[in-house]
């Protein structure tokens, strides 16, 4: 299987980037490399990433003076040294086996762009059906109009630069957007595996504001085009701490 470049978005995420970089320490895929890129946090976020280093082949700590969700991942993908990437956000955990399993399908299916689905282990039960909808929802979509979780998202340098990576100008589902631009040229696909995330914008927001949300911006995007200049607004690391 071929090298991986994993790429963690982060803003203030002292409480949860160690579980993240525990998680891949843990993973019986081991040919890869982390690149933490930091959206200048106020927090321990970089010092705590940093204490990691001795746990991984290569780790490094990217620290930006400005901050957004795609100049971060961008920012990444330009410093990844090998052809397959991993985007993360810092929030994400991951089973043992959750590379392993990704790969296999990767290099199998010769694919170069791919995502995966959302698993409620460990949440509250009252979100377990918001999700089954969710990722029956990004099942069938993959085949005609792909969505994806930009949490978690597979792509390839090659066709990451040939699309220009992440549209900053797209304000939210900036992930979507990219997947749906990956399609024209390559096939975009769902593996079949799984990650959690911490719930805090569920929580925060609410489930069914959350999921308004994204069901009134996939239907804008689908009917109108992307959503551009906060039409719908989402601020990055807006989220509360514990």
């Amino acid at each position: 299987m071929p090298p991986l470049s994993i790429i963690i978005i982060t803003l203030n995420e002292a409480e949860r980037i160690g579980n993240l970089l525990n998680d891949l320490a843990q993973q019986s895929f081991r040919d890869f490399e982390v690149i933490v890129v930091d959206s200048n946090s106020e927090d321990d976020t970089c010092t705590i990433a940093k204490c990691h280093a001795d746990k991984f082949q290569q780790l490094r700590v990217e620290r930006m003076t400005s901050r957004g969700v795609c100049l971060g991942r961008n920012t990444g993908a330009a410093l990844a040294r090998h052809e397959h990437l991993l985007f993360l956000d810092a929030d994400v955990r991951l089973s043992s086996d959750f590379l392993e399993k990704a790969m296999h399908h990767i290099d199998t299916k010769q694919l170069q762009t791919a995502g995966a689905y959302l698993s409620p282990k460990g949440l509250p039960k009252r979100y377990a059906f918001g999700y089954k909808l969710f990722n029956a929802g990004i099942y069938l979509t993959q085949y005609i109009f792909p969505t994806a979780v930009g949490a978690c998202l597979f792509s390839t340098k090659t066709i990451h630069n040939r699309i220009n990576g992440f549209d900053a100008t797209v304000t939210l589902c900036e992930d979507c957007d990219y997947v749906n631009r990956t399609n024209r040229h390559t096939t975009f696909r769902m593996l079949p595996v799984a990650f959690t995330f911490d719930p805090r914008r569920l929580r925060q927001d609410g489930i069914l504001k959350t999921g308004w949300k994204y069901l009134y911006a996939n239907t804008h995007r689908l009917f109108i085009g992307e959503i551009r200049n906060q039409k719908i607004r989402y601020d990055f690391g807006h989220y509360k701490s514990k």
